[in-house]
């Protein structure tokens, strides 16, 4: 199968089976979607969305955050991951959108990373999910089905993923497509149990039909080489 027939396919199963796919943190406006995201790294959903909510009553805004304290900000989200950087991170995040943007959340790529704690994935799912963009944010769950069902080919970083991505992805699908891969990741294709029985895109990926022999781009098999399945692809770190 080639890889456009690959992409074809398995955007149109989305679009059939899940034609509304969003961020399953919880936020009211940019600002708040920034500081769930700076905290989601390498920590779930769940876990944010249980802090969050007092963290936005006690600082509604980046102003009240940037005078806080940090002892206080830890407070709040102690119970996260990586605490200490994170309330560093958010403390100065708070003070630079202060100083620099008048405490709004900038709309482009660029402006956003030069952010404390904001990465290029952060950055991508800010301009996507509060804006509109067309921007694919790569993270381990987008990073690891891309690879594995045959979205990319030898992608090594976040970067090279998206790049592929965006090549093949229709633009205005960009967005909602994030979406797709991180909600497939997280529930059906998992990192070390994949549930590829209940998987509707096996039919398309790459991985899941290495049972009848592997297909390369231009559609030709290869015969199936010996624990070819348990070849482990090595996930970025969250950012």
């Amino acid at each position: 199968m080639r890889r456009e027939e690959r992409y074809e396919k398995i955007i149109a199963w989305f679009q059939e089976n899940m034609p509304i796919a969003e961020t399953e943190l919880h936020y009211k406006d940019p600002y708040q979607l920034l500081v769930a995201v700076i905290l989601s790294a390498q920590c779930t959903d769940k876990r944010v969305n249980m802090t969050t909510p007092a963290f936005y009553e006690r600082f509604p805004t980046s102003k009240e955050l940037a005078s806080a304290t940090e002892e206080e900000i830890f407070g709040y989200i102690k119970s996260i991951s990586y605490p200490n950087n994170k309330t560093k991170n958010l403390h100065k995040m708070a003070q630079q959108l202060e100083k620099n943007f008048g405490g709004k959340v900038p709309e482009t790529v660029e402006e956003l990373m030069t952010l404390a704690g904001v990465g290029r994935k952060t950055a991508n799912v800010v301009v996507s999910v509060a804006y509109g963009q067309s921007a694919m944010a790569v993270d381990t769950h987008v990073f690891r089905v891309s690879a594995r069902i045959g979205l990319t080919v030898g992608a090594k970083n976040p970067l090279q993923t998206e790049k592929q991505l965006v090549q093949h992805i229709p633009e205005e699908l960009i967005p909602i497509a994030h979406h797709w891969l991180i909600l497939h990741g997280r529930y059906v294709c998992t990192a070390r149990k994949p549930k590829c029985d209940a998987c509707g895109i096996r039919p398309w990926c790459k991985t899941g039909n290495l049972t009848k022999g592997k297909e390369t781009d231009s559609g030709e098999k290869e015969p199936r080489k010996k624990n070819r399945t348990n070849k482990k692809i090595k996930e970025p770190e969250q950012v």
